[in-house]
């Protein structure tokens, strides 16, 4: 599909990204909050999972091989990361709490781990596994597994929210011609989208008893961006260029999402409040916006920005970036952020 294309091509674009090294000036962090930021810095030969508390680096894989750390969020004195470590053959699901990995998989067949929720004493994670034939999608829920879909098709779990009893995941599944806009609530699958163009569901949150999920679909052509409130549809860009929506938060009236928009040329990190939005990169280099946060009146929106070498693993407060990498030597990303 053209949306998994594109996706394809720019990771390769990052992966050749990674092979470049230079050093960047920055200002170090300076906020009154502690903000937690995951993703992968380029060793030299392997990306190594991390996480940043403000500027404090941890490494939650060793280097020896290939691992991602794809969410975080934060309960209590507890840090809570979802992501996937390369064995040597195939990828593990696997969450860390406090630095400590809990393998989700067995290695047999490649799973991927890419969102993570907590409840009380439960932790929740959303991904997918490789069957042999075909990708599942999974909700692990302290480490045991269950499948949202019946393996006939390629399905993926990409996020996960838990409000009260109700377990609600997103994602999409092929339905043999198009991928289709998906959320699980309690298991229970509802399509999205009608399936007559591609669509793919990227994030989800609750609020109230109301429903929001962000993610991108496929119209004449063009990749816009969107989301369902309750499972109605509001296009948030207007097709002129490709656009993708990969993080939704809502607070009181207000529903931030944040993605990025193909100028022709790169892609440049955006974020839009009630449907505005505003360019947090200025398209003179690619870069993304994975994940947001908002505290009070100060919205923080984590992702990277390749900087003329290399991507830098950097968040946004209000507009303003930081690198969370101050001195920036090795390739960064960023792909969630839970500020404290």
């Amino acid at each position: 599909m053209k949306t998994q294309i594109k996706k394809i091509v720019f990771s390769l674009l990052i992966l050749f990204a990674f092979s470049c090294s230079n050093v960047d000036n920055n200002e170090p962090i300076a906020t009154n909050k502690d903000v937690y930021t995951c993703g992968v810095e380029y060793n030299g030969t392997k990306n190594v999972a991390k996480v940043w508390k403000n500027d404090i680096a941890t490494n939650l894989s060793d280097g020896t091989n290939h691992a991602i750390a794809k969410a975080i969020t934060v309960s209590g004195d507890d840090v809570y990361v979802a992501g996937y470590e390369n064995n040597g053959t195939s990828y593990i699901a696997k969450f860390w709490k406090n630095g400590i990995a809990t393998n989700l998989s067995d290695g047999t067949n490649p799973a991927y781990a890419e969102s993570i929720a907590v409840s009380e004493t439960d932790v929740y994670v959303a991904g997918y596994e490789y069957n042999g034939s075909i990708n599942v999608a999974k909700v692990w829920k302290n480490g045991i597994a269950t499948n949202l879909s019946d393996g006939t098709n390629n399905a993926y779990a990409l996020s996960i929210v838990v409000s009260g009893t109700d377990v609600y995941v997103t994602g999409y599944e092929s339905n043999g011609t198009n991928n289709v806009a998906k959320i699980w609530e309690n298991g229970i699958a509802s399509n999205l989208s009608d399936g007559n163009n591609d669509a793919h569901a990227k994030a989800i949150t609750v609020s109230g008893t109301d429903v929001y999920v962000a993610g991108t679909e496929t119209i004449n052509s063009n990749d816009v961006a969107k989301f369902w409130k309750n499972g109605i549809a509001t296009n948030i860009s207007d097709g002129t260029n490709d656009t993708f929506a990969n993080a939704i938060i809502v607070v009181g009236n207000d529903v931030y999402i944040v993605g990025f928009e193909f100028n022709g040329t790169y892609n440049i990190a955006k974020f839009w409040k009630n449907g505005i939005a505003t360019n947090l990169s200025d398209g003179t280099n690619y870069a993304n916006a994975n994940s947001i946060a908002v505290i009070g009146s100060d919205v923080y929106v984590g992702g990277y920005e390749f900087n003329g070498a290399k991507d830098v693993a950097k968040f946004w407060k209000n507009g303003v970036p930081t690198n969370v990498v101050t001195d920036a030597v090795l390739a960064s990303q960023a792909y969630s952020i839970f500020v404290d």
